[in-house]
């Protein structure tokens, strides 16, 4: 993701209203993003699309997605961050 606009949407998108979710997004966006595969990337625009309750449920391991992709970009989120 080398184009300036696509990472300020990107960001954009990350604000959720929810303190911790903005934290852990943006953070994740800032160090992690542009390591993911294409795969990894795509996974992550559909957590972006869950609902703030159900993604942080899901980012604090209370729920756990069907999808396999979800649950890899969801561990790579989680041991990107750092409070």
């Amino acid at each position: 993701m080398g184009d300036d606009a696509d990472k300020q949407r990107l960001y954009w998108r990350c604000r959720r209203g929810m303190l911790e979710l903005d934290e852990l997004l943006q953070d994740f966006v800032a160090r992690e993003y542009a390591r993911l595969d294409v795969r990894e990337q795509q996974a992550f625009h559909a957590l972006l699309c869950l609902p703030d309750q159900e993604l942080l449920a899901c980012l604090l391991q209370q729920q756990t997605p069907t999808d396999g992709e979800l649950v890899h970009v969801i561990t790579r989120i989680r041991q990107s961050y750092q409070p």
